[in-house]
């Protein structure tokens, strides 16, 4: 049995026991500079606030001189200047160890890892981290180094969602992908750094499917792309992305299972929070520490899809809905699968709640605005009741569906 999945970037889940983390060279190494670079930040931080308060003052009559504020700026700045050669040592010295020091990867890293891309991933492939996921196609978890010897005509792609990883698709004994490989499905699991924007994993994605199918052994007769939350905004832009191209020619199937293609609105209250400390001259530079949150967490304001979605348009400003329409492929058949916490899609409260991440409109694709809404047959949308964001990794009647969308051909 497996635990459960850790965070998907919009809400921690709870965990009885946090397992050990065994950690390689590489890992130490990423870890080291992390910590380098906090207590930098850290000390940034402190130095701002000193010179705010310098520049005002703290009575009408009796202003500060602006000196008072600068006194502790020099003992700020050796404090940066200390834990960027410290980072440095130390990263050196560990460089100096063999390759293969340490332990093998386990669940446990694997899950500390990508959590700790889905927070801070875009940073992390900024600086070069070595603890920064490359985009890879895995199975077993491992990447692939060629076509599987089981090769069919039929590929399916598993898409993890935010702070997750592809193995995390096993839950409670269960794993989608084995009910598709049950039917002929050649299964594949991508593994994404998901902290960075879902148009650049989209790109990324893309190019992995035009040189998988262009290099399969045998014709591919039909793809699949199944995605769990951020997984299906992936798997969308992708399909955008690659609108022209060769493996677009392959009949596919989408699902998408409690993806926000609307937003999350835990998202939009971080949002909210680092404009409340903006406003205060005194506390704005701790919004620094609410805006650790990736590329990607913020792609889920409104569920972005395009590089136009998330670039700067005026007006509305940072919080306002700038998306362009991304309209589903028309050949393309899409299944959109919501959960919701109660025992059915009725009343209000329960549609805004929805499986406890994702309002059930934004797991269905509709918006008000009938240029952004996914024109998805309502037969295409699908209702787990009584169940949350995570139980459609391993709900019965969600294998049930995937079985009868997906069966042998």
């Amino acid at each position: 049995m497996h635990p459960a999945p850790p965070s998907d970037g919009l809400s921690p889940s709870p965990a009885a026991r946090l397992p050990r983390i065994p950690l390689g060279r590489d890992d130490l190494r990423g870890l080291v500079r992390l910590a380098a670079e906090g207590v930098g930040g850290v000390a940034g931080i402190v130095e701002s606030m000193q010179l705010t308060i310098a520049q005002r003052a703290v009575l009408r009559w009796l202003p500060l001189p602006p000196v008072a504020g600068r006194l502790g700026v020099p003992v700020t700045r050796a404090v940066r200047l200390g834990a960027a050669l410290a980072g440095r040592g130390l990263d050196a010295a560990l460089a100096r160890l063999p390759a293969s020091a340490g332990i093998p990867p386990s669940p446990a890293r694997e899950a500390f890892v990508a959590a700790l891309n889905g927070v801070l991933g875009d940073h992390l492939a900024a600086t070069g981290n070595p603890l920064a996921i490359a985009m890879a196609l895995r199975s077993g978890g491992r990447a692939l180094a060629g076509p599987p010897p089981d090769a069919g005509s039929r590929i399916a792609v598993l898409v993890h969602g935010l702070g997750m990883n592809d193995l995390q698709w096993a839950r409670n004994g269960h794993d989608h992908g084995e009910v598709l490989a049950a039917l002929g499905w050649t299964v594949l699991r991508l593994h994404y750094n998901s902290g960075l924007h879902v148009s650049a994993n989209g790109r990324a994605f893309e190019r992995l499917l035009d040189a998988l199918v262009a290099g399969w052994p045998v014709p591919v007769r039909a793809l699949a792309l199944v995605g769990h939350s951020m997984g299906g905004l992936v798997a969308r832009s992708a399909l955008h992305a690659g609108s022209g191209r060769a493996w677009r020619q392959v009949p596919t199937t989408l699902v998408c299972l409690g993806t926000p293609h609307h937003g999350a609105p835990l998202e939009r209250g971080g949002r909210w929070a680092d404009q409340l400390l903006a406003w205060s001259p005194y506390a704005a530079p701790l919004a620094r520490i609410g805006r650790l949150r990736s590329a990607g967490i913020t792609d889920l304001r409104h569920g972005n899809v395009q590089d136009a979605d998330w670039m700067p348009h005026p007006p509305g400003g940072a919080g306002h809905d700038a998306r362009v329409p991304t309209p589903l492929p028309r050949d393309l058949r899409c299944h959109l699968v919501a959960a919701v916490l109660s025992p059915g899609a009725g009343g209000r409260r329960g549609a805004a709640v929805g499986d406890g991440l994702v309002p059930l409109a934004s797991a269905w694709g509709r918006h008000p605005e009938r240029r952004l809404a996914l024109r998805v047959p309502a037969g295409h949308r699908h209702l787990v009741p009584q169940a949350n964001h995570w139980d459609l990794l391993d709900h019965p009647q969600v294998a049930a569906w995937l079985r009868a969308w997906l069966g042998p051909a």
